[in-house]
This record gives C-alpha cells, structure tokens and sequence, in this order.
C-alpha cells in the first residue's frame, strides 16, 4: 500500500516512526471525528492520540483544523510531547516527505508558534537546517521562502520568546544570499532574495546585541555580501558609525571578532543526515579504508556545480563542532585533517577554494586561548605538516593563503589579527600540536620565498604580537597608554643598562622573559647565570620555595620577597621547564601552601575581615593579596593555573580575589570623592584616607613597569602619573581579572554541573564577609563592574537586600537614583520575573526590595506600563501575600508621569485583586500633574475610539471599573465635562464582567 507520508521506492523498507503514526492513526480513527470526547485521556492514550492527531493533520489537509482543534482541547503538556514528533519526523523523515505532507508540515508550525507549544524554538531551528547551501531545487527554495516568511510574520514574538531562533535565521540566510545573489534574471530567486535581504536588514538593524551573539563569523558571512547594497550600507556603518545600532556596549567591529561563534550555528549549515555520515566518517572509518565513504558522500550531498559552496559549511563544522575524543585521536581513525585535505582538493571553483581555506582558518586570526579551543586551529596546521612528503603543493598553497590573510583580512584591524595568529601559533607548540614551528621554517621542499614570508611574519608576531591590545578585549575596554604596559618586565642586567630597555608581555601569555630577569627592587634575585637551562630555572623555583618558611620566620617583609620572586620567576619560566624539573607544577604549588602553614598561615584562609576600610594593613602586606595583585596585574597563565590548582584544594580563591578588585574599587570612590588626593609628589598619603590597598595596588604596578630599585611595600609613587582615568582602569582591569577566573573555574573545575557564573559569584559574594556600615561600597562595586553577572539576578539581589540596613537602604537609593550603577537592567521578563519570585520573600525583605525598585525604574527607560499589567494580570496575583508588592508599584506609579501609555495600561487594569489601585494612581497624578493627566486621558480615548472604529471589537477591551467611578466623581468635582471621554469607555465598561 502507497505511503500517504513518504515517497518511498519499491525496495525501501518501511519507516518505524511512519508506522506508529500511522498505526495509531488507524486505530483511533474513529474518536478523531466530531463530537469529541470530554473524557481526559491517561498517559498512554495521550501519548498515542498526539501521534494519530498529527498523523491526520499532515495526510488530511481538508481536516487539519478540526484536528487541531481536539489536540488544543486535550492538551496536558503544553504542546511537548506533539511538538517532540514534529521534530523527530523534521530530523529523520524530511527529505522524504511528499510535497502536499511538507505544505502541511509548515502550516502546523506556524500554529504551534501562535500557542507558544513547549520547544517551538527548537522545531524551527531543525527545520532551518533542512535548508541546504548550493541547492536551488525547487524544493529547497520553496521552503527558504516558507521560512522566511514565518520568522517574518512572527517577528514579535520570537524577539521575545525565542531570540535564538531569529539569530540561528539570520546565521542561515547569511549564508544561502551569498549563493542566491549570483544567480540574476530568475523571478522566483529575485522575489526570494528580497524577502531574505529584508529580513536580515532588519535583524542587523533593529536587533543588532541579538546578533552580536552569533560572535566573528557574522563579519565572515557578511564580507560575502559586500557586493549588495543593502549589506554594503550596513558593513559602512559598523566599520565608521557603529553607533547608528544602537546597542550599548558596541562601538567596534574588531569586538565581533574576538568573540566565538557557538558551534549551536555551524550545527544549522549541516542537515541532520549529513551531521550523522560525517561523524560516522570521523569516528568510525579506518584511515586508508575512507575512500568509498567519501565517494558516497559526494555523489549524496556534493553532487552539482553550485553544490559545491557546502564544502565550506563542512569545513567550518569539522574544525568547530566536531572534536574527537583523546582515544579517537590516538586510534587508526581518518583524522580531521585529512578529511578536510580531501575536501580542499574536491573545489573546482577557486572562489569556493579560497572560501574554505578562509573557513580552516578562520579562527587562527582572532584565537584567544581564554576562549577559544586548540581544536578549531589544530586541523589546519596538520594539514600543512602531514602534506609536507606526498602534498607539498597543498602546505605551499595553505601557508601562501595564511600569509596573505595576515597582510590584507583586515588592515584596520591588523593588531587584532596579530594578535589572534602570535597566540595561536604559540598555543599549537605549547599544546604539542607540532613540536616546533622550524618544521614549517626549516622545510626544504618549501619554496625559499615562502619561507622568507613565514620567518618574517613570525619575527612580527614575536616582536609585535606582545604588544598590541589583548584581542578578546574591546577597544574601548583595554588599558590604554601607561596601563597597557601593566605587566611588561623590565630587564635591568649590565649589559642592557647600556641599551634601550627591552621589556617582555606577560599579559594573557605564556611567552617567558630570559631567564637573567631581575626582579625590582631588593627583592631577592635568580643567582641563576645568563643562558641557564630551562631544568636551572625550575630547580632554582623548588629552591626558593623551600626556603619559604624560613624567611617567614625572620620576617613577615622577607618572606614576602621570597614570594613574589617565586611568582615572578613561575612568569618568566620558559615553556618547556615544568617537564624538566624534578616535581611537578602541582607538587610546587602545594608546597608553597604547607610551607605558610608550617609558620601558622593559612593561605587564603575564609575571609573574616571585611572588604572596607580595615583596622590596620595586616590583611594588605599578606601573601593572600600578594598573590592576587600579581595575578591580577599579569593575567599570566601559569598564575592562573596555580590559583585554579589551589582552588581546586578548596581554598577560597574567587572570594579573595573578588574581595581585592570589590575593595579596589571602593577605595577608588573615596578618592574620586575626596577630590585631589596626589598631594605634591608623593600618593603615599592617600593611606591616610584609607585608600591602603589602592596604595598597595599602584605601587606594584608602577614597581612592574618601571623596575624600580626599591622596596615595593614603601609605596613610593609619583602623583604626576595619577588621575581618575588611570584608577578607574586599575579597577576595571581587576574585575577582569576575576572574572576570567570565574570563567577558568566554571570550565575547568566545574564542567560536569554546567554552574552558571552568576551562581559562582554568588557563592564568592557570600563567602566575603561583610562589615556592618560599608555593604553599599561593595554592591556599588559588584554592580558596577559584574553588571552582566548580576543585573536582574534574583539570587544575587535576594541576597543583597538581606544584607542591607535601613541605612544602606537608604545609601542604596541614591547611588541607583544617580543612575550610578543598576541593580535590574532593562529587561522586561527579567524584573517581572524578580517581582513575582519575591513575593515569598520575608516582608523586610521584600520591603526593601521594593525601595531599590521604586529608586531605579523612577529614573529609568523600563516600559513599567508593561510590568503592571503583566503583574495584575498574573494568576500569582494574592490579596495578602501580594500586598507589599502592590504597595509598591503604587508609589512607583505616583512618582512617574501620567504618560498616554502608562494612563492606558492603568485604566486597562483587571477588577479581580486590589480594585482601587488604578482609581488611586489616577487621583495621584490628579494632584501632581493634572494637566498631563487630562491629556494622556484625551489621547487614550482617542485611540480606543480608533480601535473600535476599526471592528477590534469591544468586547476585547474592558476598563477598569474603579477608574470609571474615580474620572466620574473627578470630572463633577471640577465642574467639567468628561462626557465625550467617558462614552468612548462605555462599550467596553458593558463588557466587564462585575468583579
């Protein structure tokens, strides 16, 4: 019997799940007529009435609504379960379903987006990947043009329902434009590009933090697309207006790429069936026996011209998403390298050719190891060393494309781009990809010309790359002018006394500085020689640190020279001495932590002290906030490492450290706040004003870039070198600094919970104990400058207000009345969600909460018209246990103005809870703004008369009952005439029901 779904042929074997619907559909044929039944079916018959209804609904077009109508009156989940099969038949079955099935397919997704059905999102996102690059069959088209059309229509609600699916599209039709706008003089291609163009415009335009989410390779799809001109109108704006998107935070292109695209989006260019051959291909077939896999995987997905401009989709998801394990590496496995080469060498076209080798290297331009992986570059780079015997032409062609990358990609940006390439070049040898880079320098069968090229582009990156801005950072957000040197080490010795001072980047590096460094001041030095052996360096480590607990005993100063020499001398270690000592790395640091208990100290011990101003320096001149001012002022790998080591041993690393660059901060605001406090020459009094640790701070910066021969806990530092700006970067770059440790700690200690860094701040937040009077300094500080982390985050704000007094209250409220800083942002969904969670809360609690919110969204740009009517709207909605929150959006209502909107939303409010809240609001502005009350009412009138002209309909509108009574008394009270206002209200006051 022919297959209603499937167009299948006589000798394929039937599908499983087409069975099951079918099967059910059968046997509930009967009850999937009108009348329906009122009886609410158990598990096991809701599970297989969902399968026959949707059987029905893609074979029986004519009946489709009907069926529809019985899934909406049984429905238990939310639409999971049938939106489940929707998927499952997109991912296994598409391709084979008949045309009239696919018609229907669309249709019924756009009715579960219209009901919001549990997973939607996901079910758009699958169809998505059905849309093939290179393809202009007729199928493949029409269902580029249904798609579009649907994220079109359905505009709103996916901005705020599911902003990943509008991404994840504009991510798509990028793509498949660059293959849509070469084809000219087709009607059909032409009305379907400017649907596209259209709706990627928009997207660019109207939500551009959305795609700023999609990270370096929207600048990669766009560049396909200069040659239109609506794409060559946006890429003018981001390279020279950036502003004109309107999105905070944004003020250059080089940011998009420092930031990593999600392998969520490479996933969207591969069909689930391509996904499946692929990965069988890399995890399964014996390297020698992938031949005829690769022939079938052509004729299957490459066969044509135009299909061609895949091949770079692939690419892009062989070096991204798929990463095999260390035991597939190790195996006999087809490595991904040689895959790739198969793929490079199957490109006619040199247009696509040079498209994919841009896509294999891609990320080498902007790699950052903080937050990128050695995976995504590892396959190029194999591919140029293991062609070397055999393939030479594919390591010369390669190696030539990546030099010409270098030199033209970006000019204006080239920083960025050395940048990117000096730390992947590094991360490849430091990770063992290739052991060194002379096996590419060194090579004969190379061309001398190209190897001159690489030589000088390495001596570029070795002497440029450390100098430029970290390239994972903005522009605007680096350190700039004395601040970008924050962690150069001076190199001091005799001989370059008589030399330009050579200094070596430490910052967000491991390259290492020579091993003759000395470190500042009269701190203890390195008796190690010029030249020493990288196994010198590492004994002459173990040595210091033995002798730790030695000096500790003579002196708390001494101890803490020895300290920071081991710091310094782990900085400067060359990258091949932690194999060459003795112990490992991990056996130093924990030697280091016995060696302060063997004296009674316990490094990083809980923090008991508070993060304002102290007592006395103890907890300032301690190896705790030594070892943090140096990793916060280097950044360096192998500091980080050391604290995650220590972190992982339970000691409180992120407390202490988000207590330091908190406090950093405060003492910041006093000084801001005392006006100029560098008296003539000498910012050592500014301890004075209890700024200690600010004192602390700057003087190891100064210490580290001018390489002073003094003691660096004097604190001896030039006013003339000191403004606010500088200060403000200090602190700025102290957050950072934990925060890439958060970041380092979320992936590396807790990868199996997937812990949310808002959750490890948190517990950082908590573990800093704070003092009674100065709490307001510290949320100042968190707020400020962890906005992302904590804006709107109910756990964090929970416990902020259960840590306020009155008087931090009331401190609190103007700093956020100042727009100082934001304790909720500007979402919509995020504050509503706050307010209904607090309604648990403890009354004191909530009272205060309410304080905050009424001190923000007074001076804010939050649609609080939106909130309220969504909060009364609520079946959450309680007389009692709701009451301090009405409370408070009443005072909050007062204080704002009568605006036409928010008049509106007022009268518009439900009768059933709080009745005379709106007829309240009303009688305050009454008073404060009468005039603007008057009209806001005259424009509102206005328009629901408009609508109603407009056959809305009333009866969708209701006014709230004790706004009618309080504007009737109101008007007679001022002798005037409110009659033309109130009879524009009377249809919809008769449609109310009573409350």
């Amino acid at each position: 019997m022919a297959s209603h779904l499937l167009k299948l042929t006589a000798y394929e074997v039937k599908n499983e799940l087409e069975l099951s619907l079918k099967q059910a559909f059968e046997e509930l044929e009967p009850k999937l007529r009108p009348p329906f039944p009122l009886t609410i079916p158990i598990p096991h018959e809701y599970s297989k009435l969902n399968l026959a209804i949707l059987y029905g609904v893609l074979t029986e077009p004519l009946l489709a609504k009907t069926h529809l109508k019985h899934l909406h009156s049984i429905v238990t989940d939310g639409y999971a379960f049938f939106v489940s099969l929707i998927v499952k038949i997109v991912n296994d079955l598409y391709g084979k379903l008949v045309d009239s099935v696919k018609d229907q397919l669309i249709w019924v997704v756009k009715e579960m987006v219209d009901v919001l059905g549990v997973g939607f999102d996901g079910l758009l996102v699958s169809l998505l990947r059905q849309i093939v690059g290179g393809d202009f069959s007729d199928g493949n088209l029409w269902l580029c043009f249904e798609l579009s059309a649907l994220v079109s229509s359905k505009w709103d609600c996916l901005v705020e329902e599911a902003p990943f699916v509008l991404t994840s599209a504009l991510f798509v039709y990028l793509r498949v434009l660059a293959d849509h706008c070469k084809v000219s003089s087709d009607a059909k291609i032409e009305s379907l590009k400017r649907l596209e163009i259209e709706f990627c415009v928009k997207m660019l335009r109207e939500q551009f933090h959305l795609c700023m989410k999609i990270g370096r390779d929207l600048i990669r799809l766009l560049r396909d697309l200069v040659h239109v001109p609506e794409f060559q109108a946006i890429w003018k704006d981001l390279v020279l207006n950036p502003s004109e998107f309107r999105t905070e935070g944004f003020s250059d292109v080089s940011q998009l790429y420092c930031s990593r695209t999600s392998s969520r989006y490479f996933l969207l260019r591969i069909t689930p069936e391509m996904e499946t051959q692929l990965r069988f291909l890399l995890m399964h077939v014996k390297f020698g026996n992938q031949k005829r896999y690769q022939m079938w995987f052509a004729k299957k997905f490459l066969f044509g011209q135009e299909r061609e401009t895949l091949v770079v989709d692939i690419v892009r998801f062989i070096c991204c998403a798929h990463h095999p394990s260390n035991e597939t590496i190790q195996s006999d496995i087809i490595p991904r390298w040689a895959v790739i080469g198969w793929l490079l060498k199957s490109c006619r076209e040199k247009y696509v050719e040079a498209n994919v080798k841009l896509a294999l290297f891609y990320d080498w331009l902007f790699f950052d190891e903080k937050i990128d992986n050695i995976m995504n570059i590892e396959p190029a780079m194999l591919l140029m060393v293991c062609s070397i015997p055999k393939y030479v032409e594919i390591t010369h062609s390669l190696l030539d494309f990546l030099l010409f990358l270098a030199e033209n990609y970006d000019v204006d940006h080239n920083y960025v781009i050395i940048k990117g390439l000096s730390s992947a070049m590094r991360a490849l040898v430091q990770r063992g990809v290739v052991w060194s880079l002379d096996v590419l320098t060194s090579c004969d069968a190379l061309s001398p010309f190209l190897k001159e090229r690489l030589t000088g582009l390495l001596l570029c990156l070795n002497t440029k790359g450390n100098e430029l801005q970290p390239a994972h950072l903005p522009p605007h957000s680096v350190l700039q002018s004395s601040l970008q040197n924050v962690s150069h080490l001076v190199k001091p010795t005799p001989a370059l006394e008589r030399q330009s001072a050579e200094v070596v980047e430490v910052r967000l590096s491991k390259k290492p500085a020579d091993a003759s460094t000395l470190i500042s001041g009269d701190l203890v030095t390195t008796s190690c020689p010029p030249n020493v052996t990288s196994e010198s360096q590492f004994d002459a480590i173990e040595r210091l640190v033995q002798n730790l607990a030695d000096a500790m005993k003579k002196s708390n100063r001494l101890g803490l020279q020895v300290l920071e020499e081991i710091l310094f001398s782990f900085v400067n270690l060359d990258d091949q001495a932690p194999t060459c000592g003795s112990i490992s790395p991990e056996t130093l640091y924990s030697r280091i932590a016995d060696q302060f208990e063997a004296v009674g100290f316990r490094l990083f011990a809980s923090l008991d002290v508070s993060i304002s101003v102290p007592c006395s320096d103890s907890g300032i001149h301690s190896p705790s906030a030594l070892i943090a001012r140096s990793f916060i002022l280097s950044q360096h790998e192998r500091l980080l490492e050391m604290l995650l080591f220590w972190s992982r041993n339970g000691f409180p690393i992120g407390a202490h450290l988000l207590s330091y660059a908190a406090r950093l901060g405060y003492e910041a605001c006093i000084l801001d706040s005392s006006g100029n406090a560098m008296i003539n020459g000498n910012f050592s009094k500014t301890g004075d004003l209890g700024m200690a640790l600010l004192l602390f701070h700057v003087d190891g910066f100064f210490s580290i870039l001018n390489g002073r021969k003094q003691d660096f806990l004097e604190g001896v530092v030039p006013a003339s070198k000191m403004d606010k700006e500088f200060v403000n970067k200090l602190v700025k770059n102290a957050f950072a600094a934990y925060k890439c440790f958060l970041a380092c700690s979320r992936t590396i200690l807790h990868e199996k919970d997937d812990v949310a860094l808002s959750k490890l701040l948190l517990s950082d937040i908590t573990s800093c104990s704070l003092c009674e009077s100065k709490k307001t300094k510290f949320f100042f500080s968190i707020f400020c400058h962890l906005a992302d982390l904590c804006a709107g985050n109910t756990d964090i704000i929970r416990f902020l207000v259960s840590q306020m007094d009155h008087s931090d209250l009331v401190e609190m409220e103007f700093e956020i009345g100042l727009k100082r800083f934001s304790v909720f942002g500007e979402n919509n969904v995020d504050i509503l969600h706050l307010m209904k969670n607090s309604l648990s809360w403890e009354p004191s609690e909530q009272h205060k909460l309410w304080g905050l919110i009424r001190a923000e969204l007074a001076v804010s740009k939050v649609q609080v018209e939106k909130i309220i009517l969504k909060f009364f709207c609520s079946s959450e909605l309680d007389a009692n246990a709701s009451a301090i929150a009405v409370g408070g959006l009443l005072t909050l209502c007062s204080c704002r103005a009568p605006t036409p909107v928010l008049v509106g939303t007022i009268l518009l409010l439900p009768n059933d809870v709080f009745q005379d809240f709106a007829a309240t609001v009303l009688a305050s502005w009454a008073v404060s703004n009468a005039s603007m009350l008057s009209d806001s009412l005259t424009k509102f009138s206005e328009k629901l008369a408009n609508e109603n002209g407009n056959a809305i309909g009333s009866d969708e509108i209701a006014i709230n009952h004790s706004a009618i009574l309080w504007l009737l008394n109101y008007f007679n009270a001022q002798g005037m005439n409110g009659s033309n206002i109130l009879s524009t209200f009377s249809a919809s006051i008769s449609c109310e029901k009573p409350a």
